[in-house]
């Protein structure tokens, strides 16, 4: 049994999804970065100064607080700027995939267009070649 999970875990297709999760966690945290850090306040300034992290919808009188970090802490609160923030993450997560799987394409399409020189044949394969012409030429 082990000698079998031993093939399963070993075989291309479990590594390459592996090396693909943890790729895609890493780039994740970067789209979050480029979001939060760049895109909002760039967002923020032209709508001046609208910043999406602390709306948030309270349910109880008792949540005074005016940042989100605060209002969790006083009661159950809908953070809908947050919601807006991973919905544009999501946006660009999904545009920035679209391109490079694209881009991907476009390249397998042009390797696959170029037409590979055909293989010089084997020898023994031109030594017939060569039988069959001496005997077409007699």
């Amino acid at each position: 049994m082990l000698e079998e999970f031993k093939k399963f875990a070993l075989r291309g297709n479990v590594v390459d999804l592996a090396v693909g999760v943890i790729i895609g966690a890493a780039f994740g945290k970067i789209i979050e970065s480029m979001v939060g850090d760049i895109f909002m306040p760039i967002i923020g300034m032209l709508t001046g100064g609208l910043d999406f992290s602390n709306y948030f919808l309270s349910f109880s009188k008792s949540v005074t607080a005016t940042t989100l970090v605060e209002a969790r802490k006083q009661g159950a609160v809908i953070a809908w700027g947050s919601f807006i923030t991973i919905c544009i993450n999501f946006l660009i997560v999904a545009w920035i995939l679209f391109l490079a799987i694209k881009g991907m394409n476009k390249l397998k399409k042009a390797e696959e267009a170029a037409p590979a020189a055909p293989a010089e044949p084997p020898a023994d394969v031109k030594l017939l070649g060569e039988i069959r012409d001496l005997l077409a030429k007699r």
